[in-house]
């Protein structure tokens, strides 16, 4: 009622202010349509209808845009339950991907993928039942496609990159990660998946250019340091590399840099070493050993010293060294089992027992220093302290116990247990030879008439 009196209202006002109107504007007003085509209007008629057609065509257009908005409202909102759909049933999906019932979740999220096809996260989820099906070649095209949706993700380029792996598809998880790291220069986990692959190709070059970026990206720490000892063992494997191509002067000058590095010295002294060898300077390589075992204390390097005397036929040079040693640190356990091991090399039996005595007696106890004196003792003719040490060598009792081995790591064991203490394998411990003696097959035995030999 109350708009019915209001739009009376206004319609009466309407009125008076139009006989006003009219009352004060009597003449009349000719609009021409053509040169001979006009019509005439009072002017008061002329400009109400003026007035009338614009509010219309005001109106129609807040009504037209009204209706617009109205559409794309209900088109939008459509939209939006759409999605929440689609995202429920891809929610559902990876949970029933993570539960580990791959069926269900692949049901689930091709159903969310077949809503919508651009979305990147359930083409994700798909590879990752794909693969864990095993059906690699069926996560890789998945893959691709939610590359071609979004070239530039970091998380599919990555995803891509390890199904290449796992596919054995290096080449391809090469060039995978080449184009991650076009797009992100500085990740270093890219960078690191595309070294190690260089490193399992043996391309040591290539390895060793993506290192420094490595080493140039890492802000410090523990990390920082690993990262810079490997850059110096890939410098030493290229160094490797030089030698084993006949470039051995470029090895050396190599070499020698990197034995002044602690992290990489005990190697880079033995090839630098080896490599004088290959030029036939002795005197230099034994110069190389001597002062690699004087500086680290490391076996390889006696080991190395005796090789290189033996093949210039001068023996006499490494008794002087050991002797000369031995009297400047005669506490050199290392360096008396070696010298020992020479002296039986070179029929010096007296002075081998001497030295592998010397090392026994300190309490040194492994089965190559007893296989030593056994045959130390052996070229003396002394048999029962021979086969005193031959059964410390082989650990051989009274019950001549066979003893036991962890069937996954190798742990050995004089008793069988239940459980393996170092791996927590059960029922894991078998005869160490257990496989080889499965696998065998006796032979037929013909019977020998007795005092008759077999021939």
């Amino acid at each position: 009622m109350i708009v019915i009196a209001l739009f009376m209202f206004v319609f009466v006002l309407f009125a008076l202010f139009f006989l006003y109107f009219w009352g004060i504007n009597p003449g009349d007003m000719t609009v021409f349509l053509a040169a001979d085509q006009s019509f005439t209007f009072p002017t008061p008629i002329f400009l109400i209808a003026a007035v009338l057609i614009g509010l219309l065509l005001g109106n129609g257009v807040h009504i037209l845009s009204l209706l617009g908005r109205s559409v794309s409202s209900w088109r939008g909102t459509r939209r939006v339950k759409h999605n929440e759909e689609t995202l429920s049933i891809f929610r559902k999906g990876v949970g029933r991907l993570l539960s580990g019932d791959l069926k269900k979740a692949k049901t689930l999220l091709q159903k969310a993928l077949d809503r919508d096809r651009k979305r990147v996260d359930i083409h994700l989820a798909l590879a990752n039942v794909a693969e864990q099906e095993g059906s690699s070649q069926q996560a890789i095209d998945l893959l691709l496609k939610a590359r071609d949706l979004e070239p530039k993700s970091i998380e599919v380029q990555f995803k891509l990159a390890s199904v290449y792996r796992i596919a054995g598809r290096n080449e391809d998880a090469i060039e995978t990660y080449r184009n991650l790291i076009a797009i992100d220069g500085e990740n270093r986990k890219a960078l690191r998946a595309l070294r190690d692959l260089q490193i399992e190709r043996k391309d040591w070059d290539d390895a060793l250019a993506l290192q420094k970026r490595i080493v140039k990206a890492s802000s410090g720490g523990g990390k920082a340091t690993a990262e810079k000892d490997l850059q110096l063992q890939l410098r030493y494997e290229i160094a490797m590399a030089s030698l084993s191509k006949g470039q051995i002067d470029q090895a050396i000058t190599a070499l020698e840099e990197l034995s002044r590095e602690k992290k990489v010295a005990t190697p880079a002294r033995v090839t630098l070493g080896d490599a004088y060898l290959q030029k036939g300077l002795i005197d230099k390589a034994a110069e190389i050993f001597q002062a690699g075992y004087l500086a680290e204390k490391r076996s390889v390097f006696l080991a190395r010293l005796e090789d290189c005397y033996m093949q210039a036929e001068d023996p006499s040079a490494l008794l002087g060294f050991y002797r000369k040693q031995l009297v400047e640190d005669g506490d050199d356990l290392l360096l008396r089992l070696y010298f020992g091991r020479f002296c039986l090399r070179i029929e010096m039996v007296d002075e081998a027992i001497e030295q592998l005595h010397a090392v026994e007696s300190s309490g040194v106890d492994f089965p190559q220093l007893h296989l030593l004196l056994a045959e130390a003792n052996r070229r003396r003719n002394q048999i029962d302290e021979a086969l005193n040490e031959y059964r410390l060598a082989l650990k051989v009792d009274n019950h001549l116990s066979l003893g036991f081995i962890c069937e996954d790591c190798a742990t050995p064991s004089a008793e069988w247990q239940s459980r393996c203490p170092s791996c927590g394998a059960f029922d894991s411990f078998i005869l160490p030879e257990r496989q080889q003696i499965q696998k065998g097959r006796p032979q037929i035995q013909q019977a020998i008439p007795h005092g008759q030999r077999k021939v």
